[in-house]
């Protein structure tokens, strides 16, 4: 009997039943006001009236009156670039102790988001809260017990101008709690190595030697290396090598597209747990087994405010119109799409994360990511979100009996009309035609707007099917320059020249490989 995990879990289901139930608008507005008086004396602060925000009648609509809404090149320019050169107490007090490097709009070049101690110790509690969340779902004891695997990024944080930088992930698990490293793997040593081919071949060396519980990580990222554990000791699956993994506690991207590709390195289905995790904090995590909407986090050091997703509402650059209006929690509706506001404890202020998200139930504050506010296809009115892009693939995946695990889409012009362009990851035999028709298909069934502009200016839908190795590839392509660590579901004309480029040339180089005759 699991003696000891048997306490865990009993220990996690007294403290999640204690701290589970909050008065979700009321926690918010105390945060907003402990925000406020943190960052009055700021430099940020002092331009904004924070003092005079404070004691102001509702601070909250004071807040909203007073500070506009920024994004990252418009909070960089003002603001950040200030902490590059040293100054302090710019948008909070103090220096950051991070910065946390996040995918440029174009790739080019990184964001560096500023990452505080206030916030680092909000991810932790954030971690602590989802572990305590395990209690609503049916996990045996003996699962407290086990080793949890979390693949991210390299721990060693690179120094740049005094401060220290590296991807969220990094940042947070190189100040992992005392008590968890004994749970956590796979260890400092490894965690550490920069280069990810050399990080996942020591993985896959040391895999017998942990009794893996739960996986945490990027979906493409977790594949690649369950496939190199797996083919590095000759398995037919991870539980030949894992036995007791139960878990996966996915993040950064929508995991059913990944799905179908995913199971088939499993023994058996294993508990799925969605986060929301980003470079500017932990936003929410799946609380219950019987949805997969996750609830906002409202007691973590962030402050949000809600943007009804409309195109009144929304420039032509994908930033905030300034007279859009704002809403809190009270006032949110289920199944609208809004884009997320986010002030916090990093100094942040009413800050276009630039995602879009809906309510599924809103006396829970429970919300699904339903795609971003830059739709670069929607030059023709097609409305699609990454929410409905996913849906698609999944429906073509059932109709064609295949696997796509990577796509990405953008709007090209051909011969002077609107095409729309997609290339999807697709290692089975498959026609290109027939996919593009059943895709045509099925959104414009799903998709009334959708329907509309292929009516009208979207004259024509292509479809390329790429080997699964080249969207791999292009991923350590971003990752060498610095940029995208993740495919982007929608390319801009840029992007998507850059991608159309990188593709020739990798097929090319493929083919040569092919057909090159030994010496």
């Amino acid at each position: 009997m699991a003696i000891i995990g048997a306490i865990i879990k009993k220990a996690i289901e007294l403290g999640y039943a204690f701290t589970s139930k909050t008065e979700y608008h009321e926690v918010q507005q105390q945060l907003l006001h402990d925000l406020l008086v943190k960052a009055r004396s700021t430099s940020f602060g002092k331009h904004h009236r924070f003092k005079e925000i404070l004691y102001a009648e509702n601070p909250a609509e004071a807040f909203a009156y007073h500070v506009p809404f920024f994004n990252y090149n418009k909070m960089q320019k003002d603001w950040w670039h200030r902490l590059y050169q040293g100054e302090e107490n710019i948008s909070w007090p103090g220096k950051p102790a991070y910065f946390a490097l996040s995918s440029g709009t174009t790739g080019k070049e990184s964001k560096r988001i500023p990452v505080s101690n206030e916030m680092l110790n909000y991810i932790r509690l954030a971690g602590i809260k989802q572990v305590g969340a395990t209690a609503n779902f049916d996990l045996p004891p003996s699962f407290f017990e086990k080793e949890i695997l979390m693949l991210g990024s390299s721990t060693q944080l690179n120094e740049r101008n005094g401060y220290l930088e590296g991807e969220i992930s990094g940042i947070s698990a190189s100040n992992i709690p005392a008590w968890f490293k004994g749970f956590y793997r796979p260890g400092e040593e490894i965690s550490k190595l920069k280069d990810w081919d050399e990080r996942v071949l020591e993985i896959a060396k040391r895999a017998r030697d942990w009794d893996i519980g739960a996986i945490s990580g990027i979906p493409s990222w977790l594949e690649l290396m369950m496939k190199k554990v797996i083919t590095y000791h000759g398995a037919k699956n991870i539980h030949e090598i894992w036995p007791n993994l139960q878990v996966y506690t996915t993040g950064g991207v929508a995991f059913e597209p990944y799905q179908k590709s995913f199971n088939e390195l499993l023994a058996h289905p294993i508990t799925i747990i969605d986060t929301y995790f980003a470079s500017e904090g932990f936003i929410a995590f799946q609380e219950r087994p019987e949805t997969r909407a996750m609830r906002l986090l409202v007691d973590n050091g962030i402050y949000f405010e809600f943007v009804p997703f409309r195109p009144q509402n929304m420039n032509e650059d994908g930033s905030i119109a300034e007279d859009a209006p704002v809403l809190n929690l009270t006032e949110v509706e289920e199944n609208v799409e809004y884009v997320l506001l986010l002030s916090t404890v990093s100094g942040l202020w009413r800050y276009m994360i630039g995602d879009t998200i809906e309510f599924s139930d809103v006396d829970r504050a429970e919300i699904r990511i339903t795609g971003r506010t830059k739709f670069f296809m929607n030059v023709v009115g097609s409305q699609l979100s990454v929410d409905k892009m996913n849906a698609a693939m999944i429906e073509l995946e059932k109709l064609f009996n295949i696997k796509i695990p990577e796509f990405t889409l953008s709007t090209v012009r051909i011969d002077g009309e609107f095409h729309h362009v997609w290339h999807l990851a697709c290692d089975d035999n498959s026609n290109d035609k027939a996919l593009a028709w059943a895709l045509d298909k099925h959104l414009k069934e799903s998709n009334k707007n959708y329907a509309v502009a292929r009516s009208k200016a979207l004259k024509g839908v292509l479809v390329h099917t790429v080997p699964e190795a080249c969207f791999h590839d292009w991923h350590a392509h971003g990752k060498q320059r610095g940029g995208q660590v993740k495919m982007e579901r929608m390319m801009n004309e840029e992007r998507f020249l850059e991608w159309e480029s990188f593709v020739r040339n990798w097929l090319s180089e493929k083919e040569k490989l092919k057909t090159a005759s030994p010496r």
